[in-house]
């Protein structure tokens, strides 16, 4: 294969709709599993709310790397683990005293 020095943009279109959809049933059907929607949540009767935040950057670096071990986003995950914590749902109990 002859290595190409420049992207040969004349030849370059945008991606339609249909080619992103057909893509993303390929990849199930090669890897026999639905990928995980992405992106903004569905606006609903449970809105998000955008915030900012403090974290302690091991908190930050243990929810990239748990995040990415789950192929979701780590903003997600932390929501989840919250979640979780606040409706009394959670696996793991803690005894803090």
């Amino acid at each position: 294969m002859n290595k190409i020095k420049e992207f040969p943009f004349k030849q370059a279109h945008r991606v339609t709709g249909k080619e992103v959809e057909m893509a993303r049933k390929a990849i199930e059907a090669k890897l026999g599993v639905k990928r995980p929607s992405r992106g903004r949540p569905l606006k609903g009767l449970d809105k998000y709310k955008s915030i900012q935040i403090r974290l302690n950057p091991k908190v930050l670096e243990w929810a990239h790397t748990q995040a990415k071990h789950r192929g979701i986003g780590y903003q997600t995950l932390i929501n989840e683990i919250l979640m979780q914590r606040a409706t009394g749902h959670h696996a793991h109990h803690s005894t803090h005293k």
